[in-house]
């Protein structure tokens, strides 16, 4: 798989729970870490997608966001 996405984060599917039209995805990337995904129902399918999978997260935005703690 190439992409042009720099972050590609390989982890393991560790939920999946299933709306009408979309599903939200949890990937567990190691170090404690859960990446969480809204896909739609279709691409589940079509990925094959499985608690215990391997997946990637792959992240491509414009905008990233900044938080600190308080």
């Amino acid at each position: 798989m190439k992409l042009s996405a720099r972050n590609q984060l390989k982890g393991k599917v560790v939920s999946i729970n299933n709306g009408a039209v979309n599903s939200i995805v949890s990937i567990d990337i190691g170090g404690g870490n859960i990446i969480t995904a809204t896909i739609s129902c279709a691409a589940v399918e079509e990925l094959n997608l499985k608690i215990g999978s391997d997946a990637y997260a792959v992240i491509k935005a414009t905008n990233v966001m900044v938080g600190i703690d308080e």
